[in-house]
């Protein structure tokens, strides 16, 4: 029988081994387990179990034209789930574990339920910088989907409460690792395209990381209605509040999130991404300010952010945000 989700859903260590434990056993019974990893909290699910991958997206109220990402422990998983061309070897070798998802065409009995794939023939694996996420895989012997634990469209979640705010009650376990060291979503790279690759979303992992191995990245023409990969909904990672980008003044009854020192003005509350203007830091930062500012306001003017480096998946980020629903 499906482990039914608790009332109060419990937060229990990431690094206990018996809650590793406990996690593996409601995984294999067909359950749901917050995870942290070094983009964001994921909600995971055996990815084989078309029923699980099912309730992980009953409990984030996500649309189920939207792929989900199936992730392992290791290169040889990868491979036995996609076909991954050498550049795409390589990279792996290059940046995992780590904020790197591939995209390429699936192998014939891949154990990752079609669901999962939202009826594609191809798959996103990634195998992240997580020892929590890496054990709960090897422990199971298969991949495991892994979505955002968050409410679908909602700010991602980079702390264990973020993850219980949106989703208590609505999943079986969470596993508390602490802040999330990158803080937005892992950079996808498709290599169906037999000429170059092609990004697919930019994220934690900088452009310039994976150009330096593959040379340069096609850019991915897409329909939000018809993803081919997680992370390409028009409007996603949005707060109520409205978002006003680019912002250099600030509005009466703004809050604004700030990137270095913000203008003066009549600001309800200021959040700082970074006061050096530091990107890295900036990212780290991005969804808990979006958090921090929503509770409060309900309207957020953002900062400039510069196009370079990890600002590329700021900004993407922020568009979507700021999309309307």
């Amino acid at each position: 029988m499906r482990p039914q989700p608790p009332a109060d859903t419990p937060i229990l260590p990431a690094d206990d081994p018996a809650a590793l434990d406990r996690a593996a056993d409601i995984l294999s019974a067909g359950g749901c387990v917050a995870v942290p990893t070094e983009t964001v909290y994921g909600l995971a699910c055996d990815a084989a179990d078309g029923e699980a991958v099912a309730g992980v997206y009953a409990a984030k109220g996500r649309p189920r034209f939207n792929p989900l990402i199936a992730h392992v422990d290791g290169r040889d998983r990868a491979e036995a789930l996609v076909e991954l061309p050498p550049a795409a070897m390589a990279l792996a070798d290059a940046c995992w574990p780590g904020p790197l998802t591939l995209v390429a065409a699936l192998r014939d009995g891949a154990a990752v339920s079609e669901l999962a794939r939202a009826g594609l023939d191809t798959l996103a694996v990634r195998w992240p910088a997580s020892a929590a996420l890496t054990a709960l895989v090897s422990r199971l012997d298969r991949p495991l989907a892994a979505p955002s634990a968050n409410a679908s469209g909602a700010v991602s979640p980079t702390t264990a409460q973020h993850v219980k705010d949106s989703l208590n009650g609505r999943i079986n376990l969470i596993l508390d690792g602490g802040a999330c060291r990158v803080g937005v979503e892992s950079t996808i790279v498709s290599f169906i395209e037999p000429e170059r690759p092609v990004l697919l979303r930019p994220g934690g992992l900088d452009r310039a990381v994976i150009e330096a191995v593959t040379g340069p990245l096609k850019q991915a023409t897409v329909s939000p209605d018809a993803p081919t990969s997680p992370g390409q909904l028009s409007s996603h990672y949005a707060p109520d509040a409205a978002l006003r980008l680019n912002a250099l003044t600030i509005e009466p009854g703004e809050a604004f999130l700030a990137f270095g020192p913000p203008p003066t003005g009549g600001q309800e509350a200021v959040f700082q991404l970074s006061p050096s203007k530091d990107l890295t830091e900036a990212a780290a930062r991005l969804f808990i300010g979006l958090r921090e500012l929503d509770a409060g306001a309900s309207s957020i003017a953002v900062a400039p952010i510069p196009n370079t480096g990890l600002g590329e998946a700021i900004n993407d980020r922020l568009r979507r945000a700021a999309a309307g629903r």
